[in-house]
């Protein structure tokens, strides 16, 4: 699927003139970004562990369950972004079916 069409390569807006540089776009699927983002809640809340009872006398503990619930959240993200990623890898490996057999 292809979604560049005639774009202009330049815009003017007021006296200013912008120019669109030809860039391609990076082929992005968040895997990685989530993954870093979930073990970065996992790093957080075994950090938090050994104060338990500082947060608990201070009544911050729901620092503690925020970082568990980032991380639970960070595995259910993980799990969407891994199946759309296989999704999108399929659907670009199958042939095209409007394209005709001569």
């Amino acid at each position: 699927m292809d979604f560049r069409d005639e774009q202009p390569t330049q815009h003017e807006i007021g006296n200013r003139t912008f120019i669109v540089a030809d860039v391609a776009p990076l082929d992005v699927d968040g895997v990685r970004t989530v993954e870093v983002g979930t073990g970065l809640w996992l790093l957080a809340f075994i950090g938090l562990l050994p104060f338990y009872g500082t947060l608990a006398d201070t009544g911050r503990t729901w620092w503690l369950w925020t970082c568990l619930a980032g991380f639970g959240l960070g595995l259910c993200g993980l799990e969407y972004v891994r199946r759309r990623r296989r999704a999108r890898s399929e659907q670009d490996a199958a042939p095209d079916p409007t394209q005709g057999t001569a």
